[in-house]
Parts: structure tokens; C-alpha cells; sequence
């Protein structure tokens, strides 16, 4: 019975030993101890009540004491509770201070918590970077299309990391001024002739400015010629003339047959009121033979007119409208 009391206690011990060297890291104090990174175990225990993990904090602090910066715990501390990436900073603060690039570390912490690779940036300043733009088109003045390519070499700005544009800002500024050189250009082949042309002018305009990064240089990779734009244009433009031409000949052609059947009303309504005025005649014969105005003889004497002109004119071809009475056309 006392032996297995003996376990039990030795187990406890055991237990608790085990969950005061994993709650308290005493082994990375003896580290930063012997890598000259003054720090308590009570600042380390707080770290945990703070939910921080220590080896983010001291680690780094061991290699920016080994470099000769001079850094504090509670900076690391606080960078590290604002969501801010330690390790990088500690990094970017050493390789800036190998390449003598001023850098402090609120400048870096800031840079960092601002979504940029601060390292990168450090990198990018002492190795320029190269962005190669895509295909551009533009037209030159004769209409002809020029595509052309360009390999921009930046350098990262620190000073201007903090709320600079990026290299999208970069490449459409340059294919900015590709179009302006290209379009300002007579003719596509003075373009062919000086491709440096573009990188001067392109230069000249100051493209870096607001921007993180510095314009080195602006080469151009790659000019070919591309479609006949102004041809094109022309023919688009012969094409649409074309259009409107039918359209108006089509207007045209439809007012001509509106005007032509209006003109048929027009001798429709002119016969029906012919028509009209010959069926009144012999109402107008009867009433003055009623009223004793004309005669037999007289209505005999201008039916033989009437016949006498209608045979005049059949022999003379000059016969006009028909009546529409058949014993009238005899």
C-alpha cells in the first residue's frame, strides 16, 4: 500500500513538474541568457498570460542581439500583439543594416503592418527588380498599329512603401506612355527606326512619382508592326456611309410610292367626282325639259355635237378620258 503511494506521489511530481517547464520556458531563458538577451522569467510568464508565444518574441530578439541592434522586448512584444509578422521585421532591420540602408524599426514595423513584405522590399532596394510590362498596342499618326513590350528595372523606396503604389501603378504608367510616344510618332516606322525614343520620353514624364518603387530604367524588349488601323477605320467608315445611303435611298423610294398613291387618291377622288357631275346631267336634262328650258330638238342638235367632237377627236388621236357610260365611248 505504501509502495503504490509512492508511484502516485512520484507521478504527481512528475505531472507537475512537466506543466511547469512547458507553462514556464525555462530553456529558452537559458538560451537568451547565454545568447546576451537579458530577460526575466517573470516578463517570459507574462508573455503567456498575454497569449503570446515567447520563442516569437526572443528568438528573433537573440538574432537582432547578435547582429548589434538595438531592440526591446516590448517593442517585439507590441509589434507581435498588433498582428505584425516579428521575424520579418528582424530580418529586414539586419539585411538593411548589411546593405547600409536606413531603416529604423518603427519604419519597418509600420511597413509591415501596412500588408508589405518588408524583407522583399529590403531585398528589392539592394537587388533592382525587373517588371516586364505586357503587350501594348497603339496607333501611330499614318494609322498603323505598333505593339510593343518593355522591361521596367525598379528599385524598392523605403521611404514610400507606406502608402505608395504598387507595380500595377508602374506598368500602366508606362503603357501610358507607350501609347503617347506611339501616337505622337508621323509615321510607325520612325517607332521601328528608334525604340529608345519610347524609353526617353517615357523616362522624361517622371513615373515613379507616388509610386514605392524607383524607375532605373525602361527598355524596350519587343516592337512588331500590327493591323492597319486607319484602313480599317475607313473601310468601317465606307461601310457605315453605305448604310445610310441605302437608308436614305430606302426613304426616299418609300416616300415616292406614299406620294404615288396619295396621287392615285388624288385621280380616284377626281373621277368618283366626274362621275358625280355626269350623273347629274341628266337629272339637269329632265328638270329643263320639265320646266320647258330645252327642247327635243335641242337636246337632239347637242347630241350630235357631242357625237360630231367625240368622232374629231378619235381621228385626231387626242381623245381624252373616256366616260365611263359605254353608249357615251360609241
Amino acid at each position: 500500500m505504501a509502495y503504490l503511494g509512492t508511484i502516485l506521489m512520484v507521478g504527481i511530481i512528475v505531472i507537475f513538474i512537466s506543466l511547469f517547464f512547458s507553462f514556464i520556458p525555462v530553456g529558452l531563458w537559458i538560451t537568451a541568457l547565454f545568447s546576451g538577451v537579458k530577460v526575466s522569467i517573470l516578463t517570459l510568464v507574462g508573455m503567456r498570460f498575454r497569449r503570446v508565444s515567447p520563442s516569437r518574441i526572443v528568438n528573433p530578439m537573440i538574432k537582432a542581439t547578435k547582429a548589434g541592434l538595438d531592440l526591446s522586448i516590448d517593442k517585439l512584444e507590441a509589434h507581435y500583439l498588433a498582428g505584425g509578422n516579428v521575424d520579418s521585421v528582424v530580418n529586414a532591420l539586419i539585411a538593411a543594416q548589411r546593405a547600409n540602408i536606413e531603416l529604423g524599426f518603427e519604419q519597418a514595423a509600420a511597413i509591415d503592418l501596412a500588408g508589405r513584405d518588408v524583407l522583399q522590399a529590403v531585398q528589392v532596394s539592394v537587388n533592382p527588380k525587373v517588371i516586364e510590362t505586357p503587350k501594348i498596342a497603339a496607333v501611330a499618326k499614318n494609322g498603323i498599329e505598333v505593339i510593343a513590350r518593355a522591361r521596367v528595372t525598379v528599385r524598392a523606396n523605403i521611404g514610400r512603401l507606406v502608402g505608395g503604389a504598387g507595380e500595377e501603378t508602374i506598368i500602366a504608367r508606362v503603357g501610358e506612355g507607350i501609347v503617347t510616344t506611339v501616337g505622337s510618332a508621323e509615321t510607325h516606322k520612325q517607332v521601328l527606326e528608334n525604340p529608345d525614343r519610347i524609353s526617353r520620353t517615357v523616362l522624361e514624364k517622371g513615373l515613379d512619382a507616388g509610386t514605392a518603387f524607383e524607375i532605373l530604367s525602361i527598355d524596350i524588349a519587343d516592337v512588331d508592326v500590327g493591323r492597319n488601323i486607319g484602313a480599317q477605320l475607313q473601310t468601317d467608315q465606307a461601310e457605315a456611309d453605305k448604310k445610310i445611303a441605302q437608308a436614305k435611298a430606302e426613304e426616299r423610294r418609300a416616300m415616292a410610292i406614299a406620294k404615288e398613291q396619295e396621287m392615285k387618291a388624288m385621280v380616284e377622288e377626281m373621277r368618283a367626282k366626274v362621275v358625280e357631275a355626269e350623273a347629274q346631267v341628266p337629272l339637269a336634262i329632265a328638270e329643263a325639259f320639265r320646266n320647258g328650258n330645252l327642247g327635243v330638238m335641242d337636246y337632239y342638235n347637242m347630241k350630235n355635237v357631242m357625237a360630231d367632237t367625240h368622232m374629231r377627236e378619235s381621228i385626231s388621236g387626242t381623245a381624252g378620258i373616256k366616260s365611263d357610260k359605254p353608249e357615251d365611248n360609241k
